[in-house]
């Protein structure tokens, strides 16, 4: 009897400051109708004092458990992804244990920028089918802000802070859960998507620096490629997709990617108008509020993709 990663809780959180277009024009010589016209987005979330990547992300936790009825102390397993963790070590997967009174369990971070939910999805996906763990918290989580150079217009505008979580759990039998996740990277393009410093090289945190066109440009056809992937993976074509969630980097991306794989636009989720480039949070984020608003039903077929610095780029497909 085979088992399956089945998804029992979503959760998020944001910080408690929004920023809108307008409010970074004033700081930034930049507008709302370049913004939009450009990227989609309209507004932001930047964590304030006391707001960090692991607090936010033990709050999503929090929410992501009371939704699926499960308690913190049934969880065996935290994989968080994050590239902006509270300390270079220890994981913030092991401070979000013990924010949320779990005595022992695995706790790790993966690394993998936007693509990092995907990254941790698959990773705990085979950990829970291998029987290491049997539930399970997912979570993508950051404070982009704190690495963003506000004087570069061209990226501090594309981001913003927050964390979203998923309730794992190992089912035997079933239908629902994860069917099928497709993840590829490829180092050659460390400088069109990077931050420049790190604790080996420059002792500093560094600032994010990004060749918008060319990150473009491969993200159109990696994502569409992967995609293809995961369906063919799943047993999957096109038309049996109900929904998919794509990590919210720009609209024309995400816009362009559909047109590729002939998708309809009322079928994919977007959350980046009002979300911004949240990395390796935007994926949950995103199918928090399809779920919440009703749109994302049990049964359903989701898939989620991403890409992400690196290059680092995946696919998940479900059956929710």
């Amino acid at each position: 009897m085979s088992v399956k990663s089945v998804i029992r809780g979503v959760g998020a959180a944001l910080p408690k400051r929004r920023v809108d277009n307008a409010e970074l024009a004033a700081q930034v010589d930049t507008s709302d109708e370049w913004i939009v016209e450009r990227t989609g987005i309209r507004s932001r979330y930047i964590a304030g004092e006391g707001e960090t990547t692991g607090t936010l992300a033990a709050d999503a936790c929090r929410q992501a458990l009371a939704r699926a009825g499960i308690a913190a102390a049934d969880i065996d397993l935290i994989v968080l992804a994050t590239a902006t963790p509270d300390q270079t070590f220890p994981s913030t997967a092991t401070k979000v244990q013990a924010m949320l009174g779990i005595p022992d369990a695995i706790a790790f971070d993966v690394q993998a920028v936007c693509s990092g939910f995907l990254y941790a999805l698959s990773v705990a996906d085979s950990m829970l089918r291998g029987g290491n763990a049997r539930r399970a918290l997912v979570i993508g989580a950051e404070t982009f802000s704190r690495i963003l150079d506000w004087e570069d217009r061209a990226t501090c505008v594309l981001f913003g802070d927050g964390a979203g979580a998923v309730v794992l759990e190992a089912e035997d039998g079933g239908e629902r859960g994860i069917l099928a996740t497709r993840l590829h990277a490829d180092g050659r393009h460390n400088e069109m998507l990077y931050v420049d410093g790190g604790p080996s090289t420059t002792g500093t945190v560094g600032k994010l620096r990004m060749k918008g066109r060319e990150v473009f440009r491969h993200a159109v056809v990696n994502l569409h490629d992967v995609l293809g992937e995961v369906l063919e993976a799943a047993d999957l074509s096109v038309a049996d997709v109900d929904w998919v969630v794509p990590h919210q980097a720009n609209a024309r991306i995400i816009d362009a990617t559909a047109r590729k794989l002939g998708l309809s636009a009322d079928r994919v989720v977007l959350t980046v108008d009002r979300h911004a480039n949240t990395s390796a949070a935007s994926v949950p984020l995103a199918l928090e509020v399809a779920v919440q608003d009703g749109r994302i039903k049990p049964g359903d077929i989701v898939v989620l993709e991403a890409m992400g610095g690196g290059f680092t780029w995946g696919a998940a497909a479900l059956r929710f």
